[in-house]
């Protein structure tokens, strides 16, 4: 039985590093600027900290955008970079963005909205329903994210296998 190979497969597990981590980098950023946006500038339910006056809400929420903006240009370089040589594992990729993604948004959810209380989802209403939202959502994202990072490790093994036996 012969086996063809796409333009790009031996270059991508060199690369498989770079395509997860750019990934988690570009979701990280992704998800962090939904929130800025969604959240804290069009339906004004929180500033990224809200323990003390609008004026330091704002200021937290401009250093807030900014970390989100450069962390999803930076997995977006990492991205240019890996077409530049002809790497890009899209499976792996968005693997990582949707882990990337699930895990900011757990860690918002768990640690900045419950443990260190700096800001919640929404003030003034039933806060169950947005935290299960948010944090179910959260972990489904990581969830669906791990599958795909296994099945593109999977699909490269076989990859792997069916060369070795031909």
């Amino acid at each position: 039985m012969i086996h063809t190979v796409d333009a790009h497969s031996d270059n991508r597990v060199p690369f498989a590093r770079r395509n997860l981590w750019s990934g988690i980098l570009f979701g990280l950023g992704f998800v962090a600027f939904l929130d800025e946006t969604l959240f804290h500038q069009l339906l004004h339910w929180h500033k990224f900290y809200d323990k003390s006056t609008v004026a330091v809400g704002l200021v937290s929420d401009g250093l807030f955008h900014a970390f989100s903006w450069f962390a999803t240009v930076g997995g977006l370089f990492l991205v240019a970079d890996l077409r530049r040589r002809n790497a890009l594992w899209h499976k792996m990729w968005w693997g990582g963005k949707l882990l990337g993604g699930g895990a900011f948004q757990l860690y918002d959810g768990t640690i900045q909205h419950k443990l260190m209380r700096i800001h919640q989802i929404r003030y003034n209403v039933d806060i169950l329903p947005y935290d299960l939202a948010w944090n179910i959502s959260a972990a489904i994202m990581i969830a669906v994210g791990i599958g795909l990072i296994a099945s593109a490790k999977r699909d490269k093994r076989v990859e792997n296998g069916a060369f070795s036996n031909a």
